[in-house]
């Protein structure tokens, strides 16, 4: 047992003595590939040494210094690290005395045992990362800031991590707005969203009007987890008419997204509350004079029924619906064929008789090839499934 204890000692003092100094030193390295390695395994070092005495004391301050590092590449791979390497539970000094030149803290410096966690420390590097010159590096800060917030705590989050949170939705390049709109999660869960409420709405209004559409559609995917977050007060009063703006976008992707969007947060918020704040404007869209807007509607309309009760979906979509069944552009035609097919299990039976059926009838006498073959695709799925008919029945009693 004691030659146990004394191989222990010795393993240790080898990792703290030699091994660490060597593993330090490569962050002052002439290649700025080996720092970048150190930089992105940092977190692996953290794991093998924040058990042993002292370690984080010479880690940390080494840390700080590949943040602060001349290459953008070597400070982005030490950015991402920064939630993975504040976990560690070790105790450090706190900042405040003079560095060595290898970036550990000045050992002549004088201790008087005050300790802080090396998520204490390191948040105060947030704010000043925030104004790196390399959109890069902000951009991957913004991916990982937010989850300091459960190790630091309600307290610390508010006086420490908001302030650069609230710096970031504001930073003039849209992949950072977005990161930290992605990653507002772990900071609801610490202080709930009201704090940055009125700093998130202009960066989500930026994002939706921004000039690259792959953004706008990052932008629009996070919008039921934003709506869950901001509660349904402020996001009719601040952002359900911007929802229903996405249906109008030049974008194919973005507006058929946004038809998906609306159907989540009609799962979300209720029936009651679509019909009050989304409804009306699609009753406008449909009027549009262009078809891809009046085709968004359709598709919008079908998908927000399947997350309404039957009553609700009868009474304010399925009438719209109908009605485009006479729209003069063929597309618009076939895809309300298409949209019924969603609707006929939502709406019932009875409706599908004395409402589907005969516009699907009517569907399949179209001049158009496309739309004779879409409304009898649903007449028939509708009808075996809904109505137990067969198709070949079907087929006997149309033939």
């Amino acid at each position: 047992s004691l030659q146990g204890d004394e191989a222990s000692i010795s393993g240790t003092s080898i990792l703290l003595e030699r091994v660490l100094p060597l593993v330090v030193s490569t962050i002052d390295d002439r290649s700025w590939r080996v720092r970048w390695t150190a930089a992105s395994k940092f977190n692996d070092v953290v794991g093998t040494f924040s058990s042993l005495p002292g370690a984080m004391d010479v880690l940390v301050p080494a840390y700080e210094k590949l943040l602060q590092d001349p290459e953008a590449e070597v400070r982005t791979a030490a950015a991402l690290n920064l939630a993975d390497v504040a976990r560690c539970d070790a105790m450090v000094r706190p900042e405040g005395g003079p560095s060595g030149e290898d970036g550990a803290e000045n050992d002549n410096a004088e201790d008087d045992g005050t300790r802080v966690t090396v998520a204490q420390r390191l948040v105060k590097r947030v704010t000043t990362l925030t104004e790196d010159d390399s959109e890069n590096v902000r951009a991957a800060l913004a991916m990982v800031a937010t989850e300091l917030a459960p190790v630091l705590g309600k307290e610390a989050t508010i006086s420490h991590l908001v302030p650069p949170v609230l710096l970031l939705l504001r930073d003039a390049t849209s992949e950072v707005r977005l990161n930290i709109i992605s990653s507002l999660g772990a900071l609801n869960e610490v202080i709930g969203i009201d704090l940055l409420s009125q700093s998130l709405l202009p960066a989500i209004v930026d994002l939706a009007e921004d000039g690259k559409w792959r953004i706008r559609l990052a932008i629009i995917q996070h919008i039921p987890l934003l709506a869950k977050q901001l509660g349904v007060d402020f996001f009719s009063e601040k952002l359900a008419s911007l929802c229903v703006g996405w249906l109008g976008d030049d974008i194919s992707s973005i507006r058929q997204a946004a038809a998906v969007n609306l159907k989540e947060l009609t799962a979300l918020f209720g029936a009651a509350w679509a019909n009050e704040h989304l409804v009306p404007s699609i009753s406008e869209i449909k009027q549009h004079q262009s078809y891809l807007r009046r085709l968004t509607a359709v598709q919008a309309c079908s998908m927000m029924a399947t997350a309404m009760d039957p009553a609700q979906a009868r009474v304010e979509l399925l009438p719209m619906i109908l009605e485009m069944a006479t729209d003069a552009v063929p597309n618009i035609r076939f895809n309300v064929a298409k949209g019924l097919e969603k609707m006929a299990p939502v709406v019932g039976r009875s409706v599908v008789e004395t409402q589907i059926r005969p516009v699907l009838a009517m569907l399949m006498e179209d001049s158009d090839r496309d739309v004779r073959y879409y409304a009898k695709q649903t007449m028939d799925a509708i009808e075996s499934v809904l109505l137990g008919i067969s198709p070949k029945s079907h087929q006997q009693v149309h033939g």
